[in-house]
């Protein structure tokens, strides 16, 4: 990775011990990317995370015990993982994507199998619509080789249409494709062949554990990991409502370029597009229009957006939280998320005190956390 990357990563390879610890700890019930890594910020490991939950948990308000993971369980998954012949990468571990690790809802773990050393190389994430033009195919074959053979990774989502045309012509210079589902689930069926290909030759890489069917709620999560592992996004055809967009947006939101080849105004699948084109989007014809940006993208100083540093630090001082201050922090929260600024704003408490009693309410199942320091009861 060149050192122009502030991402605040370790460089020591994580204990086994904690690996497994930090497995355990995002499979527990009510802890998502955000809350996991703000747990470890606090508590300066996963294992001290893990004693703290539950009192926490019970403090936040919930009623039943947490369920959490046993070592043996995680121990498990992982064996599992090194029988299908893939691999974990930990957040805060030096192997781990420092692209991905820069953005506030990184997976705190990767499950990834074939070439582990093009996570190392700049990738452009190429996406589209699934029903694409021959135009639109033969863009993205051109582009994508063309970026593949200037030494750059194209990352999709192995999506049928553009995604897997993508993926095909950029084979053979390096391609990352992006599951929604487990490792070992082949989805769509018609790129079966393409997959196990990827597998081989360039990489899968997925958050979720083996044996998970892709749900409709895990592509958006599927396309933020497109666009984190990327220095921009590039939409070939997509529709005015389409996938693509929301990875274009999870791009705009991360800090990376989001790049649109231009279509005709009389095909819909130009629609999203050229409405990216009109909100600045960098107009694209062929490969170079790409490479031409990519030492600016180089250059941009990617930091975590959530301003959590990634665990080297000594955890901070977490002030005792009570029953009053909590019920004020729960009353100015309604199922619209709401900005952490404002809660403490409006609540007149120090800041590191409110963070402490909205984790507490998360871990209690009464919160839901939403990217952009947003929290919301869940209805």
């Amino acid at each position: 990775m060149h050192g122009s990357f502030h991402t605040g990563g370790q460089t020591a390879p994580l204990a086994e011990s904690e690996c497994l610890a930090r497995l355990r700890l995002i499979r527990t019930d009510s802890i998502g990317p955000i809350t996991w890594r703000h747990l470890i910020a606090r508590f300066g490991s996963a294992e001290a995370a893990l004693d703290a939950v539950p009192g926490l948990a019970a403090k936040g308000g919930r009623k039943g015990p947490l369920r959490i993971p046993t070592k043996a369980e995680a121990e498990k998954e992982l064996s599992a993982l090194a029988r299908f012949g893939a691999f974990p990468l930990f957040l805060g571990d030096s192997a781990y994507p420092a692209l991905l690790a820069a953005t506030e809802d990184a997976p705190p773990v990767l499950f990834a199998k074939g070439q582990a050393s093009l996570l190392a190389r700049d990738a452009i994430g190429i996406v589209g619509t699934r029903n694409a033009s021959a135009a639109g195919l033969k863009i993205a074959q051109m582009i994508a080789a063309g970026l593949g053979g200037a030494g750059l990774v194209v990352a999709s989502g192995l999506a049928r249409g553009i995604d897997a045309a993508a993926h095909a012509a950029s084979l053979k210079g390096g391609t990352i494709a992006c599951l929604a589902g487990g490792l070992d689930i082949t989805y769509p069926r018609e790129n079966a062949a393409l997959q196990e290909k990827i597998g081989e030759e360039g990489l899968l890489v997925s958050e979720m554990p083996l044996g998970t069917e892709p749900q409709a709620r895990h592509f958006p999560r599927r396309n933020r990991l497109i666009s984190g592992l990327s220095l921009g996004v590039l939409v070939v055809e997509a529709a005015l409502r389409s996938g693509s967009l929301i990875t274009a947006r999870l791009a705009g939101e991360q800090g990376r370029e989001v790049f649109a080849v231009p279509g005709s105004p009389l095909d819909p699948r130009a629609g999203g597009a050229n409405q990216l084109l009109r909100e600045g989007a960098i107009l694209v014809e062929t490969a170079t229009d790409v490479l031409n940006e990519i030492e600016s993208l180089r250059s941009r100083a990617l930091r975590d957006p959530s301003g959590l540093p990634l665990f080297d630090h000594a955890p901070p001082k977490v002030p005792e939280t009570n029953t009053a201050a909590r019920e004020k922090v729960k009353g100015l929260l309604s199922p619209s998320p709401t900005a952490m600024d404002d809660l403490i704003r409006l609540s007149g408490l120090p800041a590191g005190e409110v963070a402490a009693l909205v984790l507490e309410l998360e871990l209690g199942g009464l919160v839901v956390r939403y990217p952009g320091g947003r929290v919301a009861l869940l209805a």
